[in-house]
């Protein structure tokens, strides 16, 4: 027997026809959908301040198409579309069933919002202090309240900031009767979670092998059939595009990761015990997480205005691209002098394009007074000069701050068709765990196993994949091959040192890279990379997705006997 949940939504804007194909393509018990990044907090505050509704509206439209077939099946809808506002996304959705002429029971939980409680502001990555007043603050929640709406009947679960992965853990405590010392089964559903949080990433979305997806402009979501004991066998409906394989699987558990041990609210996760086993077509076996006991503290997801921003692209062709770019800089600066925002950023791509970005907490500065200088300049400037973004005013980005809070100080609230229902935190378990052993042998060292036989120049990406993605101010970087021989290479090769000199752009920053030999993986934590986040980021890729690509086209010395 297992629970089948299905994934409908990776992010706030992702494809609507999602909760129908998952409901219509064959059986699920659970149809989940993640819909808060970190920005997307930001996002409903600046909606809401504007007298919009502080939750994501396309959940709505998704649960129109849905919610009648859901209840004739037994169905469970599980969301974290509340945002900021879980109460008004009940509602919502008591509304949106009586127009239908259905009577769903409809829980939200609550206990996750702490704006404007003391807290302590150091960042938990940097150690900085902030000195701002904080928009929204929003606690990671877990699994558990989502586990006490559904054991009480709810139909349809709407959340606030839970954890990404509490969308699988909480129905999978509610099916399994998982308790707090259930540590390796709340670590498999947190994988399990981790891999279909972010939608088709798990099967064959953003995949650097993406030749061998098959009809990938049709790609199906993903679900987890979750079992007793945690493990979890990741598919998605036959008749779908994509492909669900130990690549595309690996591809995600690398995402968005830090180390190996995985903090969460429910459970620490040791990703360094990950088994993955091809089970059939489009389907791999997860199985084998250990787990820890949670941490006594809570992530708080902290945002505040920084400021106004605003970016301007100019195009540049024929001969002296370079020349013609110090031209254009010299214009602008002329009118509008460098030195009067509080930070520019100038890219010039390969592609010529020149990338101009300023952030002020000056609004008019940033907006019209820079976007004014850049087009003014367009009869006194190089040959050729055209843009692609017209002058404009700037707008307000947001600066994603992570702070710790005892998770005593933390309440969840559940309420079920508009009443509370009693509900507490369970104590965290008192369990001494010995560290796992990770498995698999150790990398080999370069010159033992391979100084003597010839090397050819080859981009790294022919022998090994890479996913890369943001994590606040930091950059993630998850690279992975397809066999022991290979991985063997790459662990002793890629050192940070390594990484550094194929991609310069990194040098300044610090790098940690931690080890996954059972997944055949290597993954790498730029530090600072995002400098305050993904809004307050001046980047052209301000998410970091294209850095893994970026490495993949570098050329290496491969022995050749591991090459394609």
């Amino acid at each position: 027997m297992v629970l089948r949940i299905a994934n409908c939504s990776g992010f706030y804007g992702d494809r609507l026809s999602a909760a129908r194909e998952m409901v219509e393509g064959g059986p699920i018990d659970v149809l989940t959908g993640d819909w808060l990044a970190e920005l997307t907090m930001f996002i409903l505050a600046g909606n809401r301040l504007k007298g919009r509704p502080g939750y994501a509206p396309t959940f709505l439209r998704q649960v129109e198409d849905v919610l009648g077939p859901c209840l004739d099946r037994g169905i469970k809808i599980v969301a974290n579309a509340g945002g900021l506002d879980p109460a008004g996304c009940a509602a919502a959705v008591h509304e949106l069933a009586s127009r239908l002429g259905l009577s769903p029971a409809v829980a939200y939980v609550t206990g996750d919002d702490l704006t404007g409680h003391p807290l302590d502001l150091v960042n938990a990555d940097t150690g900085e202090r902030l000195d701002a007043t904080p928009l929204t603050a929003n606690a990671y929640l877990g699994g558990r309240p989502i586990a006490a709406a559904l054991s009480a009947g709810a139909d349809v679960v709407v959340t606030g900031r839970v954890t990404d992965a509490a969308l699988v853990t909480g129905p999978g405590i509610w099916r399994y009767g998982w308790g707090p010392g259930d540590l390796d089964p709340l670590a498999g559903s947190v994988v399990a979670g981790h891999v279909i949080e972010c939608g088709c990433q798990a099967t064959g979305g953003n995949y650097a092998f993406f030749q061998d997806v098959p009809d990938l402009a049709h790609c199906g979501f993903p679900l987890a059939e979750l079992r007793a004991d945690g493990s979890a066998v990741i598919t998605k409906h036959p008749g779908t595009g994509g492909l669900v394989s130990i690549g595309t699987v690996t591809a995600q558990l690398v995402y968005e990761l830090g180390g190996p041990r995985y903090l969460g609210p429910d459970v620490v996760a040791r990703f360094d015990t990950i088994t993955l086993t091809d089970d059939g077509p489009d389907r791999v076996l997860v199985s084998g997480v250990r787990g820890e006991p949670p941490p006594g503290t809570l992530k708080v997801a902290v945002n505040h205005l920084g400021g106004y921003r605003n970016t301007m692209t100019l195009v540049l062709t024929g001969l002296d691209v370079a020349e013609k770019a110090r031209v254009a800089e010299e214009a602008i600066w002329a009118r509008v002098p460098r030195e009067s925002f509080d930070e520019v950023d100038v890219t010039l791509t390969g592609s010529g394009l020149l990338r101009i970005t300023v952030m002020s907490a000056d609004e008019r500065l940033a907006g019209r007074a820079f976007s004014a200088a850049v087009t003014e300049t367009g009869l006194a400037s190089y040959p050729g000069l055209h843009g692609l973004t017209p002058p404009g005013n700037a707008s307000p980005y947001g600066v994603y701050w992570p702070v710790l809070v005892p998770r005593s100080e933390v309440r969840p609230r559940v309420f079920l068709d508009g009443e509370e229902i009693p509900y507490a935190e369970p104590d965290v378990p008192d369990v001494p765990v010995a560290a796992p052993v990770p498995s698999g042998p150790a990398a080999r060292s370069a010159a033992g196993s391979w100084g003597g036989e010839a090397t050819v120049p080859v981009p790294l990406g022919r022998i090994a994949g890479a996913r890369s993605g943001d994590k606040g101010g930091n950059a993630n970087l998850g690279v992975w091959t397809d066999t022991r021989d290979r991985y063997d290479w790459l662990a002793a090769h890629l050192t940070t040192g390594t990484l550094k000199r194929l991609l310069p752009g990194l040098a300044p920053y610090r790098v940690d890279r931690h080890d996954l030999p059972n997944l055949k993986a290597l993954n790498f934590v730029v530090h600072g990379l995002l400098g305050r986040g993904v809004s307050a980021s001046p980047r052209m890729d301000p998410q970091a997705k294209a850095l893994g690509e970026e490495l993949r086209a570098c050329p290496v010395e491969i022995p050749r006997s591991l090459t394609p």
